[in-house]
């Protein structure tokens, strides 16, 4: 899945991208307000994590302007310790969760599915239904009863179906989901990938719509 970092720290930045990859997410990691702002406004992230201290804004603004914008994007605010105004503050403004620095990776990363679950309307790790379902903390897909290990394009595929089921989505649209920011994509990537997860899981899996793109065969919210 892909995630935009929003962190001026240098040494931050890189212990973060580095947990994050190691996590296997697909990062995008920019160092002020402005930059962050557009990166969201011209791709889909499945969460934005939000540093309040930046230096040509405050992460508090960019919160501020995302919600008046009508974007609802997950954020995740990065927040000191002794800085309790700031966190209540983030979470009336609109954020979806506070995390303390320094930051344990353990935590942030159980904090991201649980908002990733939220946001999708479940109360657990498991997404989707019995016959159709992804465990976010496991990374598994759960096909008709069978449990099986995904790598991490393959869960970010099936989160991506998942986590709005029936909703069409087109090759860019999985593209913008899968790839992160200096990755070269090639054409027939996408294709690839669902003909993969067909040949593992059954033709009937994923479904083509003609012009438009594709969408899970099943999946009940």
């Amino acid at each position: 899945m892909r995630v935009l970092l929003i962190e001026d720290d240098v040494q931050a930045g890189n212990e973060l991208c580095r947990a994050l990859k190691a996590a296997e997410f697909s990062v995008d990691w920019v160092r002020d307000g402005r930059t962050g702002r557009s990166a969201i406004d011209t791709a889909y992230y499945a969460t934005v994590l939000l540093d309040l201290g930046l230096p040509d804004t405050t992460g508090l603004d960019v919160l501020r302007a995302l919600r008046a914008a009508g974007n609802s994007v997950p954020v995740l605010i990065l927040s000191a310790e002794d800085d309790l105004d700031a966190r209540v503050g983030s979470l009336e403004a609109g954020a979806d969760d506070c995390v303390l620095k320094p930051l344990a990776v353990r935590e942030l990363l159980a904090r991201i599915r649980a908002v990733l679950r939220r946001r999708a309307g479940y109360a657990t790790s498991a997404i989707g239904d019995a016959a159709l379902g992804l465990d976010l903390e496991k990374r598994t897909l759960i096909c008709n009863g069978v449990a099986s290990l995904l790598s991490a394009r393959e869960f970010a595929l099936m989160h991506a179906f998942l986590e709005r089921p029936g909703t069409v989505l087109s090759r860019g649209q999985l593209e913008d989901r899968l790839y992160g920011w200096g990755r070269e994509v090639e054409s027939n990537a996408v294709d690839v990938l669902i003909h993969t997860m067909r040949k593992k899981y059954g033709q009937a899996l994923i479904r083509n719509v003609r012009g438009l793109g594709w969408t899970v065969a099943h999946a009940n919210a």
